[in-house]
C-alpha cells in the first residue's frame, strides 16, 4: 500500500478533461522572484530535470530579457529534451523575432486586460489593446509557433472584454488562452464561475497562471481544471513573484493522489528537482513545505511514533519513497522508548530495558538543554548510559 488518502474524496461527482497539461515556468516566472538569476548552466540542468520528470511543456525564459537569456533558452532548446520549449514575449515582433531566434517551439504572448492595467501600465484604450494582441498572434502564428496568449490580471478584468479577447485570439490562430490571476485574487469559487463562463463562448484550450497571495494557487488550479480549463501553470517549490505561483510538486501530487487523475509525471524525481531549484535560486525549501519539506515524513511524539513504526500510514497520506523522500524518525522531549529502541536497532545497539528508560530520560532531558539528537549525540548518549557492546 503506497498511500492511503479519505475515502471522502470520492464521494463528489469531479470531471476532469481527458487531457491537463502542466506547463512549468520555473525558468521564467521563477527566476523573476526578487534576488534569484539563474546561471546558464543552472537553466539547462532544471530544464534537463524537469523533462526528467516528464513535464510536458517548460517555459524557459523570456528572450528579449538579454543577451545571455537568449543564449540559455537556445542552449535548452538545442538539448533535445521530449518536452516542448516555449518562451515568453510581449505582443511586440521584436519579442516574438528573439523567441525564434532561439528556436523555440513556441511562445506565451500577454497582455494585462483589467482596466487598472490598461490606464496605468500600458495607458491604452481597450481597443488598441486588443489589435495589438492580435497583431502579435498573427506574427507568430505565421511562423509556425504555437501560441499562448495570456491575459495578464484576467481576474480581474471585465468579463464582456475578456470573452472578447479570447474570441478573437482563438479567431486569429491562438492555440490555448491563459487566464493570468496576476495578484492571487480569486479565490476557488470564484475561478469556478470564470471558467465555466468563458467555456460557453471559448473553444479553444484554457490553461491557469495562479499566483499564491492568498496560499490559493495550487486550489485555483485545480478548480480552474475541474471547471474546463485543461492548463496548469507551475513553479518547482512554488518559487516566483511576491508569495510565488502553484507549486508543481503540490500539483501533481494532489491531482494525482486526492483525486486520482495521474498525469504520468515521474514523481520520486520530485525530491532532486526541489532540491536542484533551491540551490541554484538560494532560496532554501521550508521545513514544512508539502512533498518536499525535510519535515514532511519526520516524526519525533511518541505516540505517532509508535504508531508509525508499526504502521507508517497512519501519519502519512503515501509513502515518501513516491516522491523521492525518506522516512526518518528524530529523537527529542516527545520520544518514548519504542523510537529509543527503533533508533538502537538503527545504530545496530541492544540493551537492557532498565538502560533503555535511563537513555530515553537522557534523550529527553538533552534536546531540553538545546542539544540536537543527532547520531552522534545519540551514540554518546547512550555510551554514557555504560552501555558495552559485547
Amino acid at each position: 500500500m503506497q498511500y492511503y488518502i479519505s475515502h471522502y474524496n470520492k464521494e463528489p461527482e469531479l470531471n476532469f478533461p481527458d487531457e491537463i497539461t502542466v506547463y512549468d515556468t520555473t525558468l521564467r516566472d521563477g527566476e523573476q522572484t526578487p534576488g534569484v538569476c539563474f546561471s546558464p548552466e543552472e537553466k539547462l540542468e532544471i530544464a534537463k530535470k524537469l523533462d526528467e520528470v516528464k513535464i510536458k511543456q517548460i517555459e524557459a525564459g523570456f528572450p528579449i530579457v538579454s543577451k545571455k537569456e537568449q543564449e540559455s533558452v537556445k542552449a535548452i532548446t538545442s538539448e533535445g529534451l521530449n518536452a516542448q520549449i516555449i518562451s515568453l514575449s510581449r505582443t511586440k515582433k521584436e519579442d516574438i523575432d528573439a523567441a525564434l531566434d532561439c528556436d523555440v517551439d513556441g511562445v506565451i504572448t500577454f497582455m494585462g486586460t483589467s482596466d487598472i492595467h490598461l490606464e496605468h501600465k500600458m495607458h491604452i484604450g481597450r481597443q488598441e489593446a486588443l489589435n495589438t494582441c492580435m497583431n502579435a498572434i498573427e506574427y507568430a502564428k505565421d511562423h509556425g509557433l504555437f501560441v499562448a496568449f495570456s491575459a495578464e490580471d484576467a481576474t480581474r478584468t471585465d468579463m464582456d472584454f475578456l470573452k472578447r479577447i479570447y474570441n478573437k485570439a482563438e479567431s486569429y490562430g491562438a492555440d490555448r488562452v491563459h487566464i493570468a490571476d496576476t495578484t492571487g485574487a480569486i479565490t476557488p469559487q470564484g475561478i469556478t464561475y470564470l471558467v465555466k463562463e468563458l467555456k460557453k463562448d471559448v473553444n479553444i484550450d484554457i490553461a491557469l497562471h495562479c499566483h499564491n497571495d492568498f496560499g490559493l494557487a495550487v486550489i485555483n488550479s485545480i478548480s480552474g481544471v475541474l471547471a474546463g480549463a485543461n492548463g496548469i501553470s507551475t513553479t518547482v517549490n512554488g518559487i516566483g513573484e511576491r508569495a510565488g505561483n502553484a507549486s508543481l510538486e503540490e500539483v501533481i501530487m494532489s491531482l494525482k493522489l486526492l483525486y486520482g487523475k495521474d498525469l504520468g509525471f515521474k514523481t520520486k524525481h520530485i525530491k532532486e528537482l526541489s532540491e536542484l531549484v533551491s540551490k541554484a535560486s538560494g532560496l532554501p525549501v521550508p521545513y514544512n513545505k508539502p512533498v518536499v519539506g525535510n519535515n514532511v515524513f519526520r516524526h519525533e511524539s511518541g505516540i505517532h511514533v509508535d504508531a508509525v513504526i508499526e504502521e507508517p500510514l497512519c501519519y502519512e497520506p503515501y509513502i515518501p519513497e513516491l516522491v523521492g523522500q525518506k522516512r526518518q524518525l528524530v529523537l527529542g522531549k516527545h520520544s518514548g522508548c519504542r523510537a529509543v529502541r527503533a533508533k538502537l536497532n538503527e545504530c545496530d545497539l541492544d540493551v537492557s530495558d532498565d538502560t533503555l528508560i535511563e537513555i530515553v530520560k537522557k534523550v529527553k532531558k538533552s534536546r531540553e538543554e538545546g542539544t540536537y539528537i543527532n547520531d552522534d549525540v545519540f551514540k554518546q548518549i547512550v555510551k554514557s548510559c555504560n552501555y558495552k557492546k559485547e
